[in-house]
C-alpha cells in the first residue's frame, strides 16, 4: 500500500500547507507519502487499489481526488484545509490535526455516494439560479476574510434580484415546474459551509432536490430558520420544495449556470445520477441527519 499526498497551497487561509501536514502524519506514523499536485498527470498511472490519496484542500481539491480514486479504486482521506469543508462533514472526522492523521493511518473506511452529471461528478451540490453567485462572484480576498461567511455576503447582496428563472425538475417519482429563485442537487448532508440538508445522508442512494421559489427576503429568512430549527423538509410551503430522488433532470428556459463543489462547471440542462457507495473513504462514520425520514412519496413542500 502507497500513500500520495496532494496540497493545495491556495486553499482556506493557507496555514494548513504540505509541510504542516507532514509534520502531523509522521507523527501519527504516516512517514515520507508519495507528494504530488494535481497538474501533474503521470502519478496517476501508477496509483492502485490498495493506494490511500490523501487530499489537503478544501471541497474543489476533494471533489478532484475524488474522481481520481473512483477511478483507480483508491481510497480517498480528507485533511480539511479549505473555506468550507462540507464533504468532510459527512464523515464525522476529528477537528484535531493529530487526531486526523491518525485516524488515516488506522485505516478506518467507510463507502459514499458520488453524483455522476455527465461531464463530471461532485460530493455535495450542483446549484443553479442564486446559488452559484458565491462561486461566481465572492471575491478572493473577502472569502479569505471572512471564511465562509463570504458565501452568506454575496447572497445577500444578490437577494434582491428576486424574479427568479423558469425550470422544469423531473425526478423518479414526479415532474414539478415552476418559477425558481435557486435550484440545489446535493449528495450529501452539508452544503455553504455547515448548512444542514434536512433528512439527508451521503449514504442513502438518494440525490437531495432543493428548490426555493422567488419570495420577499423576510420570508425567504423565515423558511430558512425554520428549517435549521426543526431540521425537517417542510411538509407544506409555497416557498421550498425537497425532493428526494436516485436521478433528476434540469431543464431551465435559458441556458443557465451550474456549479458544483465551489466551481463552476457547465450550463442547463442539468442531468444527475446518484452513484451509490461508489467511493470508499477514510472516516468513522458518514452523517445522517434523516432523524424522522419517513420515506413519504418523496416530494415535500409542492403548496
Amino acid at each position: 500500500m502507497t500513500y500520495w499526498l496532494i496540497s493545495n497551497s491556495r486553499a482556506g487561509d493557507g496555514e494548513r500547507g504540505r509541510d504542516f501536514w507532514l509534520d502531523h502524519l509522521a507523527s501519527a506514523g504516516i512517514h515520507d507519502p508519495l507528494c504530488r499536485d494535481f497538474e501533474e498527470v503521470e502519478w496517476t498511472g501508477n496509483l492502485g487499489v490498495r493506494d490511500t490519496v490523501i487530499v489537503a484542500g478544501g471541497d474543489g481539491s476533494v471533489n478532484r481526488a475524488a474522481a481520481i480514486c473512483r477511478e483507480k479504486g483508491a481510497t480517498l482521506a480528507i485533511l480539511p484545509s479549505g473555506t468550507a469543508n462540507d464533504f468532510s462533514r459527512n464523515l464525522g472526522l476529528p477537528h484535531q490535526p493529530q487526531a486526523l492523521c491518525e485516524l488515516i493511518a488506522m485505516g478506518v473506511t467507510q463507502t459514499v455516494d458520488v453524483a455522476d452529471y455527465g461531464d463530471g461528478i461532485f460530493l455535495n451540490v450542483a446549484h443553479v439560479g442564486m446559488g452559484t453567485l458565491p462561486a461566481r462572484q465572492s471575491r478572493g480576498t473577502e472569502k479569505k476574510v471572512l471564511g465562509r461567511l463570504s458565501y452568506l455576503v454575496e447572497l445577500l447582496r444578490w437577494l434582491n434580484a428576486k424574479r427568479g428563472f423558469r425550470a422544469t425538475i423531473r425526478c423518479d417519482r414526479g415532474v414539478v415546474k415552476g418559477r425558481w429563485l435557486s435550484i440545489a442537487v446535493a449528495s450529501g448532508a452539508f452544503f455553504g459551509g455547515g448548512n444542514e440538508i434536512p433528512e439527508a445522508s451521503a449514504r442513502d442512494g438518494q440525490l437531495d432536490i432543493i428548490a426555493v421559489r422567488p419570495r420577499p427576503m423576510l420570508q425567504l429568512f423565515f423558511t430558512f430558520v425554520m428549517v435549521r430549527l426543526n431540521r425537517q423538509a417542510p411538509r407544506r410551503t409555497s416557498t421550498l420544495v425537497h425532493i428526494k430522488s436516485q436521478r433528476c433532470l434540469v431543464h431551465t428556459g435559458k441556458p443557465k449556470t451550474v456549479t458544483a463543489d465551489g466551481d463552476v462547471v457547465s450550463r442547463t440542462p442539468l442531468n444527475v445520477v446518484c452513484e451509490h457507495g461508489s467511493l470508499r473513504v477514510i472516516g468513522p462514520e458518514v452523517v445522517s441527519t434523516a432523524a424522522s425520514f419517513d420515506g413519504g412519496d418523496g416530494i415535500a413542500g409542492t403548496a
